[in-house]
């Protein structure tokens, strides 16, 4: 017994009139993902970075080679505020992670890409990060990681997000 059962026990004594079957899952995947955002964190810092800015590299970085992109791209892929992303833009920048540059066919726009250093920063900090994955599924079989897997994708396709 954990304590999501211990929750949806007390929830049954107190209000048996409710159907409280699906606290459980629910409850199971909240704590899952703090626990996880916590370790990957701890990941990221690791090699100097946050998940925000680990975001942003591991973008530029799956874009392929030159490793750059619009901010406008950027932006879309992340669904953040403008704000947002120029404030992480310009952290990275600052960290000579990535180069800000005029985009050559339209100076109102801005070109994100990897320097040096945050290429070298991504392939290492993505290493680090697929091992901390694997880690944290340590508990399933192969074949119940890919059950999960069909199952939130389900959720989150009933979901819209």
């Amino acid at each position: 017994m954990d304590q999501v059962d211990k929750v949806i026990e007390q929830w049954r004594v107190a209000r048996p009139d409710l159907d409280v079957t699906t606290m459980g899952p629910i409850g199971r995947l909240s704590r899952a993902t703090k626990h996880m955002h916590t370790v990957a964190e701890q990941t990221f810092a690791s090699h100097g970075l946050n998940m925000a800015g680990f975001d942003v590299l591991s973008a530029l970085r799956r874009s392929g080679p030159p490793y750059s992109l619009s901010a406008g791209d950027l932006l879309a892929s992340m669904m953040i505020t403008s704000g947002t992303m120029t404030n992480r833009i310009d952290q990275l920048e600052k960290s000579g992670l990535v180069l800000r540059t005029a985009d050559p066919d339209d100076a109102r726009k801005a070109i994100v890409c990897l320097t040096t250093e945050g290429l070298e920063r991504i392939e290492q900090a993505i290493v680090d990060h697929v091992v901390t994955q694997r880690e944290l599924l340590t508990g399933l079989t192969a074949r119940e990681i890919v059950q999960l897997d069909g199952l939130l994708r389900k959720l989150t396709k009933s979901l819209g997000v």
